[in-house]
């Protein structure tokens, strides 16, 4: 999946499913598939997790390009070559560090760099990136993201941090394209299917309330 096709995967869905913690491949398979039949289609699993290359792979071989899997917590280039040799449709990192971004560019990889300022969104804007995390949104509230937005609107931004179901449609009320959902959507890799099919439910009837 090349950066353009997984860039129109997260827009469309406009969710993103981060497995943070105790989700190697059996757990993470079994995660997304609880969230695949909700309609959630976009992972992202973090480098700072259990056996995350090998979840990552898992999903790509189970679904192919049914599903949009990424490398979040890409801290670094080797970090972000070695999702990108495994497979990543994309990578994600909490900071804006621009030999990351080159890396992933260079390869024809979407990648999502962290944001929190207007001059760190200029910069990595400037640098050709296609959408910026703003992280972390749910501390900084969504006043902060549509003071950020107004000026800014021309870019996109797929809101990170401290998601829940009222503030991810908040967000996406005020401009972002997507929203980024951890332990809210997905929990600890401890939750039953009947759980996670609960959460997604709310979650996504909470995005598509609010028209595209």
């Amino acid at each position: 999946m090349n950066a353009e096709t997984a860039l129109r995967a997260i827009t469309e869905t406009r969710i993103v499913a981060g497995m943070r913690g105790d989700f190697p491949p059996d757990v993470a398979l079994r995660t997304s598939q609880a969230l695949m039949g909700e309609g959630i289609n976009c992972f992202e699993m973090l480098m700072n997790s259990r056996q995350p290359i090998a979840a990552m792979q898992a999903l790509k071989a189970e679904y192919g390009d049914e599903a949009c899997v990424g490398m979040g917590t890409a801290l670094s280039v080797e970090a972000a070559r070695q999702a990108i040799e495994a497979g990543a449709d994309f990578i994600v990192s909490p900071a804006f560090q621009p030999e990351v971004a080159r890396t992933a560019q260079a390869a024809d990889v979407l990648v999502a760099p962290g944001v929190a300022t207007p001059t760190e969104a200029v910069a990595a804007w400037g640098l050709g990136v296609p959408l910026l995390k703003l992280f972390p949104i749910g501390a900084l509230g969504v006043d902060y993201f549509a003071a950020i937005y107004g000026p800014l609107g021309h870019m996109r931004f797929m809101c990170n941090g401290a998601m829940n179901d009222q503030n991810a449609r908040e967000l996406i009320q005020a401009g972002a394209v997507a929203v980024g959902m951890g332990g809210w959507l997905v929990g600890d890799g401890s939750w039953g299917k009947s759980r996670l099919r609960s959460r997604a439910r709310i979650l996504v009837n909470a995005v598509d309330s609010v028209e595209n």
